[in-house]
């Protein structure tokens, strides 16, 4: 298979490599604004280097992965539904659900395969998590708790074009609470705090947020987030049940130090952020992409999934805004 790779910064390098490794694909191409980077790239993988991508949508290609900066996503799957290239997309289609919309009527059109790139959901932890749900071991869930701690803010220009701390970060708390729960959120209720760096005072965000969300079953969930966690990078999600409770995220690098006599020390490091933490969920997304555009497994995260995080993001910026608990109903895009 040939592959084109569109975006080549970090997690598009990470991406390159990690799709040079997998079965079946024979050819990378890849593009970047930077088309320095892009060949320096391409060199060091053996793969091809392409001008833009409009030349690369026009080569013989059998997908594509999207990993370039957020604000071109929506446009770049249009323009590979257009080609008929079956599409991978890092997260999110677009910061708004106009946007969106617009892209998944394209594919829809088109009939194009399009995923969508919440890397949780390949993530041992969370499988796991998500069968014990199926099994029925944990009963009646009464209770999720979901935290994202990042342990440094990003940098200050990427901040108002992040689309603010509920649809760049919790987003994926968002998803991966329905992937695991198999139920929907019907009302949100959400807080910010901009207490900490000016920076995202001055872009109209805040660095720490949390929200309470009810599920249509009445499980209550809350899900936390911060960018400015010093103790390290900490992504983890408690559930309860009437006969049980698992956690995920909780292990020897967890950087939470319990101040009880009895309990072990912490045995290493934190992890030093998402692409260090989640590396083989990202690896097994895309391997899976690739087999499923060879028609061997099922989209596991198409565009709809995706529109329903953002959805539940969009209702917390409302929340928190307007101070006040609001329904999915409001919604109604």
């Amino acid at each position: 298979m040939r592959i084109g790779l569109i975006g080549t910064g970090r997690i598009g390098t990470f991406h390159a490599r990690t799709l040079t490794a997998v079965p079946g694909v024979t050819d990378l191409l890849v593009t970047d604004a930077d088309t320095a980077r892009a060949a320096e790239v391409a060199s060091a993988l053996g793969a091809s280097a392409v001008p833009s991508p409009g030349e690369l949508l026009a080569q013989d290609i059998d997908a594509v992965v999207i990993a370039s900066a957020t604000a071109s996503h929506a446009g770049l799957i249009r323009d590979a539904a257009g080609a008929g290239v079956p599409v991978f997309c890092e997260k999110p289609i677009a910061l708004d659900l106009p946007g969106t919309l617009e892209a998944l009527h394209k594919v829809d059109e088109t009939g194009v395969l399009l995923q969508i790139g919440f890397m949780r959901r390949f993530d041992a932890g969370y499988v796991a998590a998500r069968a014990a749900v199926r099994s029925g071991s944990l009963g009646r869930l009464h209770t999720v708790r979901a935290i994202t701690s990042d342990p440094a803010p990003p940098p200050a220009a990427y901040i108002p074009l992040s689309g603010g701390l509920y649809r760049d970060c919790l987003v994926h708390d968002f998803d991966v609470l329905r992937w695991v729960t198999g139920r929907e959120v019907v009302s949100v209720y959400a807080a910010g705090s901009d207490a900490g760096p000016e920076m995202f005072r001055d872009a109209d965000d805040v660095d720490t947020a949390a929200a309470l969300l009810t599920l249509d079953d009445g499980t209550l969930c809350t899900a936390t987030a911060t960018r400015v966690n010093g103790a390290g990078y900490d992504v983890r999600m408690e559930i309860a049940g009437e006969k049980d409770q698992v956690a995920v995220g909780l292990d020897p690098r967890t950087p939470l130090t319990s101040l009880e006599p009895t309990a072990a020390s912490s045995e290493g490091a934190p992890w030093p952020g998402f692409l260090e933490r989640f590396a083989p969920a990202y690896e097994a997304e895309l391997d899976t992409f690739v087999r499923a555009v060879r028609g061997e497994v099922p989209n596991p995260c198409d565009g709809y999934e995706a529109l329903a995080a953002l959805r539940i993001a969009e209702a917390c910026e409302r929340s928190r805004r307007e101070g006040r608990p609001v329904a999915m109903t409001e919604l109604t895009q």
